[in-house]
């Protein structure tokens, strides 16, 4: 490494933010990078450790270690550190599709499985992915760059999210000709609806995608299989199809009154949003949460976006109920080094209700009764009561409702945000590939689906997950598709 002790001499500095009250009133990002200069002390941190962690790539134990897509994170850390930007670049790119998505949406499991984080403060990993692939963009160095030899076989992907992106890329770069489909209006998946503005601003997706058609992939919007065109004409049309259909049902709030108007699904809401966001004069906002009091039942991410979404609609309150107790400030003894840290952390959207509110909008440990609606049918409140979790000897969870503990929330919209059950099964069977829990069967380690020529492969293969690991998903299955193509083609 350049320096020896620079992970000694410096602490981590993270991209500061713009001011809470201020980045409510729009929808532009809210992070504001470091200087070239403070990325190469951040990249000095690195250390020599000799094993690193950090690209791992492995689920340990059913948590995250390290990154999925094995980035050569110390080599392009040190090669920033010299200065040698471009050769970052390059070494990054060997890697992974698109770090101008995981540099500001990913959770940075490699973070989490830093070797320094171990008794000091993580390296800046995302920090520093991202300056490079934003240095590589302001530089010009990222140009169209189309195979130079076309084969004859041609490949149709189902789904535009960042599985069908990172697997379009790479079957792109073999020669094969490569055509996405997309039912939405817009390339992204959940790239383009599934995430707020603030965190992934839409021209970013729109550049990349951008560049895949001037390197020959051909994209078609409002598409949808089984509707506009069916598998067999894709079969019949195309040497191989690839399933990037995503894990998009909704697991259902089980609870008297959830069907009411005014409960909403919240990647309904999110969807909404951006579509009025990006065309204001033709989406008109089905969901606003103007001047009213929302409730966000779920703790996860989409959660925090809905509350973030919340705010700059103007709510009058906004509060997120959770399952689970609050997370621990330091790391638990179950969850140790190199796992991903499960900790407590004040995320952009509550970093920004608790100035506007001078309240955390998160309330713990509550449980969901009932909705009940006015006269008009609409919601009105919601009722709760406390729960208390409890672990036994053999790691089973069991959550106890406290007595005395019941409470009456005024609300006018409720946002459900308690993940995915899977894919659309209704599409599986439609299509005619086996599925099971919500997710399309295929052997372990491979990507071929039961039937010929049709390969699977991103959320709709492993279930909700990360972008990160739908990235890794999309290469995968298309280094087997190509297989696949090679074979038959020398046959």
């Amino acid at each position: 490494m350049g320096s020896k002790t620079g992970f000694m001499n410096r602490k981590r500095e993270e991209p500061s933010k713009q001011d809470p009250l201020h980045r409510t009133q729009n929808w532009l990002e809210y992070q504001i990078p470091l200087s070239d200069e403070k990325i190469t002390e951040q990249a000095s941190r690195c250390m020599d450790c000799g094993t690193p962690f950090c690209h791992t790539g492995i689920l340990f134990q059913g948590r995250d270690t390290g990154c999925p897509l094995s980035n050569l994170i110390p080599d392009w850390n040190d090669l920033v550190y010299r200065n040698r930007w471009k050769e970052a670049l390059d070494r990054l790119l060997e890697t992974n599709n698109f770090p101008e998505f995981t540099g500001k949406i990913c959770p940075a499991p490699c973070e989490g499985s830093c070797t320094l984080a171990i008794h000091d403060s993580a390296v800046s990993i995302k920090s520093i992915e991202q300056a490079i692939i934003d240095k590589g963009f302001a530089e010009g160095w990222i140009t169209p760059n189309p195979p130079t030899q076309r084969t004859e076989k041609k490949v149709v992907i189902v789904g535009s999210g960042p599985a069908g992106l990172a697997c379009a890329d790479e079957l792109n770069k073999q020669g094969h000709e490569v055509t996405v489909l997309e039912r939405s209006d817009r390339i992204g998946g959940l790239l383009m609806y599934g995430i707020p503005n603030m965190k992934l601003e839409k021209s970013t997706i729109q550049r990349r995608v951008d560049l895949l058609i001037q390197e020959g992939i051909q994209f078609v919007t409002n598409m949808e299989v089984g509707k506009n065109i069916s598998m067999e004409q894709l079969q019949s049309d195309y040497d191989a199809v690839i399933l990037c259909t995503g894990a998009t049902q909704p697991r259902t709030l089980n609870v008297e009154g959830s069907n009411v108007a005014g409960v909403i699904y919240a990647m309904d809401y999110l969807t909404d949003s951006t579509k009025h966001l990006l065309d204001p004069n033709d989406h008109t906002l089905s969901f606003n949460a103007a001047g009213k009091d929302v409730i966000v039942i779920g703790g996860g991410d989409t959660g925090a976006d809905c509350v973030a979404t919340a705010l700059r609609q103007k709510c009058r309150s906004v509060t997120q109920f959770g399952k689970h107790p609050s997370l621990p400030q330091d790391r638990a003894e179950d969850n140790p080094w190199p796992e991903f840290p499960y900790v407590f952390s004040l995320d952009y959207a509550y970093e920004e209700a608790t100035s506007r509110f001078e309240k955390d909008p998160r309330e713990y440990c509550i449980q969901t009764k009932k909705i009940l609606r006015d006269a008009s049918g609409s919601v009105q409140e919601l009722h709760t009561i406390q729960m208390e979790k409890s672990v036994d000897e053999n790691g089973e969870v069991t959550f106890r409702e406290i007595p005395g503990t019941e409470q009456i929330w005024p609300t006018q919209m409720v946002l459900i945000a308690i993940g995915y059950s899977g894919g659309e099964t209704a599409f599986y069977e439609q299509v005619g590939v086996e599925y099971t829990n919500g997710k399309v069967k295929t052997s372990y380690g491979e990507y071929q689906t039961n039937l010929e020529c049709v390969f699977v492969a991103g959320d709709a293969r492993r279930g909700q997950s990360l972008v990160v690991w739908a990235i890794h998903e999309g290469r995968e299955a298309a280094r087997e598709c190509h297989k696949y193509l090679t074979k038959s083609a020398i046959q």
